[in-house]
């Protein structure tokens, strides 16, 4: 039996994991330098009502599902909206998002705005840029200079992050290695900053998925859970979104050694799909995203161990009894 392996965490999810209907944001289209913008066909009720129908136990939201509306009037509305709900909410936002700007803020408008809701938590996607060449760019010095303005950031505000008492994770979100996260994490040391270690986004930079949760895991005061399809045919190597549990990733084993490596601050696994935007009308994809959602709440909880408020819904687990 592995080490921790009773340790128990939150389920949460990440709400591009619903993208299609227009939360999150809308990601991907940087290569064509163009903004685009799913329709937003339910209101931030509607997004804490599907978290409590499929059991979730916390909500990773961007400024995009509170409609960019920071009034403290719309703040209180929307965490009064949770908390009724029994929904925890964790912020979720970039500095310079390369094809979505509705999501962007800076170090102390995200505090400010993340208090108001009464999150736990703010996770930072830092939008570094590598040399062309990424490869081998990890710690390159045209990055490292980048790196040194976001420590910066965080360094000058780390009285108002006292302040507030929230965590903060800064995300290997497709542009940072695990080692630039971790560089600036013990940069910083400071209890309340850590990392968010994205389970897929380790591919993006030609890192092994295990390489980069192993390093990461020490860090960690956040996890985007992802399962992905890897697969290659005439036109290359892909990697397919997929419900968690149903793809190429070893789900069991990125939780043991989260469950084993991970601090204590690391009390939540949010679950995270991207599923592929081909093959089916928009309206069809809207309904494969709750499918998928509902799918993958169950299997974590059941197989995973994950979660408080699936029980209510899925009965019990079998992770506890297999030990």
């Amino acid at each position: 039996m592995i080490k921790n392996h009773d340790r128990k965490f939150k389920i949460g999810m990440h709400s591009y994991t619903l993208h299609l209907s227009g939360f999150g944001e809308s990601w991907g289209f940087q290569e064509f330098g163009e903004h685009h913008e799913f329709e937003q066909v339910a209101t931030f009720k509607d997004l804490v009502n599907i978290a409590a129908e499929v059991g979730l136990d916390v909500l990773h939201i961007t400024l995009v599902d509170v409609q960019n509306d920071t009034s403290d009037e719309h703040l209180a509305e929307c965490r009064k909206i949770a908390e009724d709900a029994g929904i925890e909410l964790e912020l979720n936002v970039s500095f310079n998002a390369p094809s979505d700007p509705r999501v962007n803020c800076n170090v102390v408008d995200s505090l400010n705005i993340a208090h108001k809701l009464g999150c736990n938590l703010v996770k930072y996607s830092t939008d570094v840029e590598h040399p062309e060449k990424s490869s081998n760019a990890c710690l390159a010095p045209s990055v490292m200079a980048q790196l040194v303005e976001i420590y910066n950031q965080f360094h000058d505000n780390i009285s108002l992050i006292e302040k507030y008492g929230m965590k903060i994770a800064i995300e290997n979100h497709c542009d940072l290695f695990a080692d630039e996260v971790i560089w600036l994490v013990e940069k910083l040391n400071h209890p309340l900053i850590g990392a968010c270690c994205d389970t897929i986004n380790s591919l993006m930079v030609m890192e092994g998925i295990a390489d980069c949760v192993r390093k990461m895991a020490p860090y960690c005061y956040c996890v985007h859970f992802c399962d992905n399809r890897v697969f290659a045919d005439p036109d290359g190597t892909h990697s397919l979104g997929t419900a968690i549990g149903a793809g190429n990733v070893d789900c069991k084993a990125v939780m043991d050694i989260l469950r084993e490596e991970a601090p204590e601050g690391l009390d939540t696994i949010d679950l995270e799909i991207e599923l592929p935007l081909s093959g089916y009308t928009i309206e069809e994809g809207r309904k494969l995203e709750l499918k998928s959602l509902r799918e993958s709440v169950e299997y974590m909880y059941k197989e995973l161990g994950i979660g408080y408020n699936p029980a209510k819904i899925y009965g019990d687990s079998n992770y506890f009894l297999n030990k």
